[in-house]
């Protein structure tokens, strides 16, 4: 399934009324399949769900790490993950009775919301950052982005590593976007340990969770952290950035990992 959709449509500009061809971004809802049983479903737009679906149960830690995978397959024309795996089951049985609705765009289900309920350790890494080097980031990051560039309906995400080793994610979820480019570090092997992540959106509570949840130690954006978020990335280390423009950023907490070289 393509994650794009072509239409025709009325375009009023000034005085002018015409139609003309426009893209949409598809809007799918992906069913995750866990050693045959249905563990949940996202709306998500149909690329990367493999991925998307591997970011997502390491997010709610019922699979530990990508090596306890076993099976992968993406069937029912994109709409179906079915993986076989290790699983903690009892995190499953979590998600199913403590999961709540989130606040980004899609629908999806997260039992990691409360600071007190986390399961994740706090982040020790010693990894550090050029200022400099993460607004340069920041600002092409926004130029890598292929389905936005053709519908301006998505959110992206990209976990950087060095110049050669980065993942982008785009998905009408914001939430979504971390699970895709964490899934595709971890198919490939890469320590997600070691990296940063800037995303397009707020940095509300789920997406600060989700960092903490795969040990990310920097998280950035153009915008704003909320009072919760915040909360968590104090609690668990997370050294946590908004407002990244130009070469400015609001350094939350934790500006120990961010180098500025006078």
């Amino acid at each position: 399934m393509e994650p794009v959709y072509s239409t025709k449509i009325t375009k009023i500009k000034g005085k002018e009324k015409f139609e003309r061809d426009d893209i949409l971004v598809r809007e799918i809802k992906l069913e995750i399949y866990v050693n045959g049983e249905k563990v949940g479903a996202v709306m998500a737009t149909p690329v990367d769900q493999e991925a998307l679906a591997i970011g997502y149960l390491m997010s709610e830690n019922i699979i530990e790490k990508f090596s306890d995978v076993t099976s992968l397959k993406l069937l029912n024309d994109g709409m179906q993950v079915h993986i076989e795996a290790k699983v903690n089951v009892a995190n499953i049985k979590k998600l199913n009775a403590e999961g709540v609705v989130i606040s980004g765009c899609g629908r999806s289900m997260t039992a990691n919301i409360d600071p007190e309920a986390i399961e994740a350790k706090v982040i020790k890494s010693d990894f550090t950052l050029r200022a400099d080097l993460l607004c340069k980031e920041m600002g092409q990051f926004y130029t890598e982005c292929p389905l936005y560039e053709q519908t301006g309906c998505v959110h992206t995400a990209k976990l950087f590593t060095d110049a050669h080793t980065y993942f982008i994610g785009e998905d009408i979820a914001q939430h979504n976007t971390i699970d895709k480019v964490v899934g595709k570090a971890q198919i490939a092997g890469v320590d997600v340990r070691n990296a940063f992540l800037m995303v397009s959106g707020r940095l509300s509570s789920e997406m600060v969770a989700k960092a903490v949840m795969h040990q990310i130690p920097i998280l950035a954006s153009r915008t704003a952290s909320t009072c919760l978020g915040l909360m968590i990335a104090e609690k668990f280390g997370l050294t946590l950035i908004g407002f990244v423009r130009g070469d400015t950023m609001n350094v939350y907490r934790n500006p120990q990992r961010i180098i500025v070289e006078e």
